[in-house]
């Protein structure tokens, strides 16, 4: 295997989600809107983190804005990572997905290239939504648009490495309803995204501050966070990138044809 049949593998599989994303255009507009609603709404509406009155002032409510926004990047990543893991199921149930993963490459290269692809997409979105929120009164410093890059790649690997993972056992798309008030929503609000964790413990939720800490989900914002801001969280960034190998190695073996999904797939359903 040279590095030039991984390439061409890489160019196949990125010009094909992103041709299919061009063709969706509502799929941008959905990945923005969520986020969008939660910064225009949930800061103006509910209690203010920094222990003002829900009417908070114009200065707070902008405040409270800018904490929020690591957290619908993060979001982002999360839910792009969901519809490029649901594309796959779909692709399996079409039979695509087995003749992807027949191709003369190792499989770890044929999912690690559609990683890749979305991931690239889920960053691409990350900075459109920075871009908009500039119309919020929401802004960082110039330079906070580069140093943020790295922490979204890393975030956006590991969350779609999670839900590669979890699309081994995701067997039809209507599962996916489950998959996301289950597995998606949970990992939103056990984290830091919305609030800072010390709040939850001075509140006295302990367990859901443990929670929270075990949420891998709350690293990656923090990465985030302290990316835009030129920083590198020093325990954020080994547990994202420890977490990023552990689930593409889970979802490697997973689609395994000798032990994983390609050989439950095979069985025929029971009568």
């Amino acid at each position: 295997m040279h590095i030039v049949h991984i390439a061409r593998a890489l160019r196949a599989v990125a010009t094909r989600d992103i041709t299919k994303f061009a063709q969706q255009r509502g799929r941008l507009l959905s990945a923005l809107v969520r986020p969008l609603l939660w910064l225009a709404v949930f800061a103006a509406g509910f209690y203010n983190v920094f222990g003002v009155s829900i009417i908070a002032p114009y200065k707070t409510y902008v405040t409270y804005q800018v904490y929020i926004v690591p957290g619908l990047l993060g979001m982002i990543l999360l839910f792009h990572g969901m519809q490029s893991s649901l594309s796959m199921v779909y692709d399996r149930e079409m039979g695509v997905m087995r003749l992807l993963l027949t191709a003369p490459l190792p499989r770890w290269v044929l999912l690690a290239c559609k990683l890749a692809a979305g991931t690239v997409l889920s960053v691409i979105t990350c900075y459109v939504f920075m871009a908009v929120c500039i119309a919020f009164d929401v802004t960082f410093e110039p330079l906070a648009w580069l140093t943020v890059l790295p922490a979204l790649i890393i975030g956006g690997l590991m969350l779609g490495a999670l839900w590669l993972f979890l699309s081994v056992y995701i067997r039809q798309v209507e599962n996916f309803a489950g998959a996301m008030n289950f597995v998606m929503f949970p990992m939103f609000f056990f984290s830091s995204a919305l609030y800072p964790l010390w709040r939850l413990r001075e509140g006295g939720s302990e367990v859901l501050y443990y929670v929270s800490l075990a949420n891998p989900f709350t690293y990656a914002v923090e990465l985030i966070r302290f990316a835009l801001y030129g920083s590198l969280d020093p325990v954020a960034a080994p547990v994202v990138c420890g977490a990023t190998v552990l689930f593409f190695l889970l979802a490697v073996m997973g689609y395994n044809p000798q032990r994983g999904m390609l050989r439950r797939s095979a069985q025929p359903e029971p009568a």
